[in-house]
């Protein structure tokens, strides 16, 4: 794993320049609040969640569609109730 403290830099960097505005803000919030929280492997996993499409992210998010490439694990979990 990258250096913990470089990759939670990037981490939210990254979770606040997203493109779109209400993804910003969303995940720019949730990143905030949990990312002293998270342990190797959920900071791993929101690595990769990061990676998601805005739209997808939003639909997941929202309950707009159902959203099969989510991959189901804490992080995604903890976003779906994640409240603002």
């Amino acid at each position: 794993m990258k250096n913990k403290e470089i990759l939670k830099k990037q981490i939210i960097y990254r979770s606040n320049h997203r493109g779109t505005r209400e993804v910003d803000l969303i995940l720019g919030g949730f990143v905030k609040k949990y990312i002293d929280k998270l342990s190797d492997s959920d900071l791993k996993d929101l690595e990769k969640f990061l990676l998601i499409e805005d739209e997808i992210l939003l639909n997941y998010y929202f309950n707009k569609k159902k959203v099969s490439t989510i991959p189901l694990n804490n992080i995604s979990m903890m976003f779906k109730i994640f409240k603002i």
